[in-house]
């Protein structure tokens, strides 16, 4: 259930230029959580009065964990956030992944820029038998994280670490298979995913990337183009804050 709280701030750190890592203690939103849902930030500007989506990262079900870039006066806000500051949160928000369908399946887990860090989540999640492919533009992050909890593998454009390329160069070049996929990341790396899974007849959930106002499914703001008609406005459409973010692959039109 999503509910509206002021959030300590416990601690921020800069992981690379323009990636930050907020951990934020709350009173039920990350005992709530799941892997692939998402919060709203709301800042203090008064001349910003919409909030920001940003995706969870962690959570250890007092704590929540966000990792974002700095991409306009919201974010760069935040980023400002010290110790003991509070910021109002309002979550956790969205569909996340089907963990509860992983047992006894060997799951792929595909995270490209700021589509990484909800993947960190879902692989420190116990039981879960992951392989991460992480694609990075330029610096990397939370690479080491994912170390701890499962097999990494790493693409970079320029080839400075792991495959040069993108993620499926390094799934074809290393042969991996899995049963079941689950990716994040901008919407050339999904619909390349997606057009993969298919094509292999693998099951896969993505976790769609879109601009919101509200996050809640009330300004329409967040739609995408879906498979199914809408039984209520009779289109094909999707709020991608209150139906996903995360869609099964056939579902979206990307």
């Amino acid at each position: 259930m999503k509910r509206k709280e002021d959030c300590r701030v416990i601690r921020q750190e800069q992981l690379c230029a323009g990636i930050f890592s907020l951990w934020v203690e709350t009173e039920q939103i990350a005992q709530e959580a799941h892997p692939g849902q998402f919060v709203m930030l709301y800042g203090t500007d008064e001349s910003r009065l919409l909030p920001r989506p940003i995706s969870i990262c962690q959570t250890d079900g007092r704590l929540l964990r966000l990792v974002y870039r700095v991409a306009g006066a919201g974010t760069r806000e935040f980023s400002a956030l010290c110790l003991d500051q509070s910021i109002e949160v309002l979550g956790p928000l969205g569909n996340g992944f089907p963990i509860q369908d992983t047992e006894g399946r060997r799951v792929l887990l595909l995270g490209g820029g700021i589509g990484i860090p909800p993947m960190l989540g879902t692989a420190a999640v116990s039981g879960v038998r992951a392989t991460a492919v992480l694609g990075y533009r330029d610096e990397m992050f939370l690479e080491k994280e994912f170390e701890e909890f499962c097999p990494v593998l790493v693409a970079t454009e320029d080839g400075s670490h792991g495959v040069k390329g993108n993620v499926l160069d390094v799934i074809r070049e290393n042969d991996i298979n899995a049963d079941m996929i689950f990716a994040c990341g901008p919407v050339p790396m999904l619909r390349a995913v997606k057009d993969y899974a298919e094509k292999a007849r693998i099951p896969c959930w993505i976790s769609m990337e879109e601009r919101m106002a509200c996050g809640i499914g009330a300004c329409l703001g967040c739609v995408c183009d879906t498979v199914r008609e809408d039984s209520h406005s009779h289109v094909h459409r999707a709020r991608v804050c209150k139906d996903g973010p995360v869609f099964r692959s056939t579902e979206v039109r990307l």
